[in-house]
């Protein structure tokens, strides 16, 4: 225990849900020393976040916190009453969450917010407040911090309001860090600053504890890894030891459920269990082309904003094409002139040489284009059940099996609510209704970005069933470069509206011809980073 910023041994953490009392975390020991970094990684369920919040004493109503030992930066917090929480909290150890736009105060500027740690913990005096606000910003990397701290939460982009609530978390400087899920559904280039603002933290001395299901994050940052399955850690080590040779069965599926380079196209999931449904007859040739499309809005100041410029691109029968860019290159604009649910101001686009866009009449084959969006929940009716969703898009009940099959799901979920369902579940049945109409193209808008590595897996693995069973052509659109490269077979690079890159997915990760796609392609983690080659256990 000498020196050690976290120890915790024997720790259980309990929800009880109405009369049933429900084990979260069973048992687990943690320990982190100044300056090193431990990441516990594990499924959605395993009581990883459940381990964040019993850190930081937030655990809350209906929770049950009993251990052994519980020490937090370098304090025994061990059966602390809230009041004792508030004085450890922000001045011991910061929590920085996933979703920031939800953790910051929507109504407060951000350096107010910043500004009330930094005075709650009476880090400096009243009149050096503004000062410390700018500097924690500056520290963390935000351009313009002056500006930044009088916007919004709403007037960053995520990038830097992840950035805005680590400043918020350092406020008071405290020893231990946790940083749980800190760069989930973030594009690769600002998860990368991000982690490289967490790896400067943990240089100057800071203990950082990374919860997270990524394992390219955990092998970029992580000292040592501690992997929780069902509430009880399985395995822990070195990462580089861990990543190359892992000894726990659960381990070995996580690492073989991670997209890399050696194992592209190959399946993550496991052998297939669904029975193949070939499509007959089977569509051939270009089914949609995309000629000189753009689009333009106006912002708040009504001036133009040219959101995707001069797209050209074909896409034959089952092709997986992939789309990358960062947030605001305008991917989602062209996924909506896609699904024909916005009008180019100029160009066209095509389906099976056919007018698509600028004719009302197109409309009537809405069913031969269909989307499966990154949160099917949000676009579910709740008061639906599963098999009223795939009716509504064309499918009787026996069809409604038959799609369920097809995706890999338990017939008896048709009767179920959305809400009852899994995120891997969800996703599933979204696929299905968007498979009900027998569309010749899907459009796929970030359909993993929120999913566990290992459901991640399962959903790759089907698109590339779909398209081998019925030559439906997929279209990808992604800001995670692994997904794209393992399963795509062209990729289109967009910046600023405009495709500054195209063409095979080999070719292009392999010799990027663009600056910006070397960019992207050197900010990608990859869990090899931390072995080499092959690791032991995996095929």
């Amino acid at each position: 225990m000498a020196g050690e910023l976290v120890s915790v041994a024997g720790l259980h953490v309990e929800y009880r849900v109405g009369r049933t009392v429900v084990p979260a975390v069973r048992g687990v020991d943690l320990h982190l020393r100044p300056g090193e970094c431990l990441a516990v990684v594990g499924e959605s369920g395993s009581g990883k976040t459940a381990i964040a919040k019993a850190l930081v004493g937030l655990t809350g109503p209906g929770s049950r916190v009993r251990a052994d030992r519980l020490v937090v930066g370098g304090q025994d917090v061990n059966g602390l009453t809230d009041r004792g929480w508030r004085r450890v909290r922000g001045a011991r150890v910061g929590l920085v969450l996933q979703d920031a736009l939800t953790s910051l105060d929507p109504v407060r500027p951000v350096g107010a917010e910043i500004a009330e740690a930094v005075r709650n913990h009476r880090v400096v005096g009243r009149r050096a407040v503004a000062a410390r606000v700018r500097q924690l910003l500056a520290d963390a990397q935000v351009p313009q911090p002056e500006l930044r701290a009088r916007q919004y939460p709403h007037q960053l982009s995520g990038g830097l309001r992840q950035r805005a609530l680590i400043a918020a978390a350092m406020a008071a400087d405290p020893p231990v860090l946790v940083a749980d899920e800190p760069t989930t559904a973030l594009d690769v280039t600002v998860q990368a600053r991000v982690l490289d603002l967490l790896a400067a933290r943990k240089a100057e001395g800071t203990a950082v504890l990374l919860i997270s299901h990524d394992l390219s994050v955990v092998a970029r940052l992580a000292d040592r890894v501690a992997v929780l399955h069902d509430g009880v850690v399985v395995e822990t080590g070195d990462t580089a030891e861990l990543l190359r040779a892992p000894t726990h069965p659960y381990t070995r599926r996580l690492l073989a459920a991670t997209p890399t380079a050696h194992r592209r196209g190959a399946r993550l999931a496991g052998p297939r269990t669904t029975p193949a449904r070939v499509r007959s007859p089977r569509p051939t040739g270009v089914v949609a082309e995309v000629s000189g499309v753009s689009k333009v809005f106006r912002g708040p100041d009504r001036q133009p904003h040219r959101a995707v410029s001069d797209v050209s691109f074909t896409l034959s029968a089952g092709e997986i094409l992939g789309v990358v860019g960062e947030s605001g290159s305008g991917k989602s604009t062209l996924a909506h002139l896609l699904l024909g649910l916005l009008e180019p101001d100029s160009g066209r686009i095509g389906l099976f040489g056919r007018p698509w866009s600028g004719v009302p009449e197109s409309r009537r084959r809405r069913g031969q284009v269909q989307w499966v969006q990154q949160d099917p929940l949000g676009s579910f009716d709740p008061r639906y059940r599963v098999s009223r969703l795939i009716e509504e898009a064309g499918a009787d009940r026996a069809r409604v099996h038959e799609l369920l099959d097809q995706v890999g799901l338990d017939r008896t979920l048709a009767d179920r609510h959305p809400a009852t369902l899994s995120g891997g579940q969800r996703q599933r049945v979204a696929i299905a209704r968007a498979l009900a109409p027998s569309p010749e193209v899907i459009v796929c808008d970030e359909p993993v970005s929120a999913l566990d590595v290992s459901v991640q897996a399962q959903i790759l693995d089907l698109f590339t069933d779909i398209r081998a069973d019925l030559g439906t052509a997929i279209v990808l659109i992604s800001h995670d470069l692994g997904v794209v490269h393992h399963v795509a077979d062209r990729v289109l690079v967009m910046r600023d509206g405009e495709v500054v890159e195209s063409g095979e997915v080999t070719e292009v990760f392999a010799q990027p011809a663009h600056p910006y796609t070397r960019e992207l392609i050197g900010a990608l983690p990859r869990p090899q980073d931390a072995y080499a080659g092959q690791p032991e256990g995996v095929t």
